[in-house]
């Protein structure tokens, strides 16, 4: 009986030294971790709505949704005849205008001003001819030998003769003068016109196709071949993956504890025992109250300030609106710096802007 009352009181004890081990390793579990900040928020990422500079019809879909593009990659395009038609019209009206300018430039011919010479003098005798017999008329009429009409007749002759000869004196000069400065200018005018006219109906003609503005991911298909689409209708809903953060808030309690550059570890439910690296790369100067979709330890009435923590995921395992956790490590004093934390993803999504 004393043996078997032995081992009862030792059972006991062992029941009740285990029982204080688990609820002492509950309560640590429990306690806070001075050295360590967790924050709970969601993955963010930018968006980029491509859209047509123009209007028309589609012609076009290069690529599709969960397709990763890269900056420059042609997307899609319109259809293309009109556009042509606008700019082979607008190539032919500069080359017009550059050619009335050439003429311009270049001045009269020497076979123009030959011209112009020898009508002046043509004219010339033909003015000396009538203005001799005018004379002669006007001589004699006094004394009766011709009559006052051959005299007027005569005269007339004589100044439309005159003025005629006048008329290709005066083209004449012009000719060697060539065209006035005005008149050139005007020309270059509307050659200067007709060129950005020209350069207009290239860009749009080139703006049928619509290129990625930047890396990323088609994350949305928006419209197909053969719908009208404008420059306020996007095409594509393209996700920039980089820069790539988790949006969370931390209390102002615990504002003092972080700064920029800090390292930090970024882990989901999506991949559980996976973590990512991170660090903070913004901190809001404003408070705010905590959004009702983010969950932490403290009051949701409480003040709280966002922050930006950057991940290095090469992967792409990280989704848009993922619910994620931050532990950020508090024992490491001397921030990283955002550019050190870039560094830190050996180059892979880690661009911080």
């Amino acid at each position: 009986m004393a043996v078997k009352r032995k081992r009862l009181v030792l059972v006991a004890a062992v029941i009740l030294v285990a029982g204080l081990g688990v609820s002492a390793y509950q309560h640590w579990r429990a306690a806070p971790d001075a050295n360590r900040l967790t924050l709970y928020g969601n993955v963010d990422i930018r968006e980029v709505y491509a859209a047509f500079y123009d209007s028309g019809r589609i012609n076009q879909m290069l690529v599709q949704e969960g397709d990763a593009v890269h900056k420059g990659e042609l997307l899609a395009t319109l259809e293309q005849s009109r556009f042509a038609d606008a700019l082979a019209t607008a190539n032919a009206q500069a080359a017009n205008q550059r050619h009335i300018l050439a003429a311009l430039l270049a001045g009269s011919r020497p076979e123009q001003i030959a011209q112009a010479k020898a009508q002046m003098d043509a004219l010339a005798a033909v003015y000396q001819n009538d203005a001799a017999n005018y004379n002669r008329y006007a001589t004699l009429a006094p004394h009766g030998a011709a009559t006052i009409q051959q005299r007027d007749d005569a005269q007339a002759v004589y100044l439309n003769a005159k003025n005629n000869y006048e008329a290709a004196r005066q083209a004449y000069i012009l000719a060697v003068k060539g065209p006035r400065a005005e008149d050139i200018a005007a020309a270059q005018a509307a050659y200067d016109a007709a060129t950005a006219s020209a350069a207009l109906a290239a860009q749009e003609y080139n703006d049928t196709k619509l290129y990625a503005p930047t890396d990323g991911i088609i994350e949305e298909r928006v419209q197909e071949p053969g719908d009208m689409t404008s420059p306020s209708a996007p095409v594509y809903v393209i996700a920039l993956t980089n820069p790539l953060w988790v949006r969370a808030y931390v209390p102002e309690s615990d504002l003092g504890r972080v700064q920029l550059g800090m390292a930090a570890s970024i882990s989901t439910d999506s991949y559980p025992g996976k973590t990512y690296r991170g660090w903070i790369g913004y901190i809001s100067p404003t408070a705010q109250f905590t959004p009702k979709t983010v969950e932490t330890p403290d009051l949701r009435a409480q003040l709280v300030y966002q922050l930006r923590v950057y991940a290095c995921d090469p992967k792409g395992q990280l989704q848009l609106g993922m619910p994620a956790t931050v532990n950020i490590d508090l024992t490491r004093h001397e921030p990283q710096g955002a550019a050190r934390g870039a560094d830190a993803c050996s180059g892979q999504n880690a661009t911080t802007k």
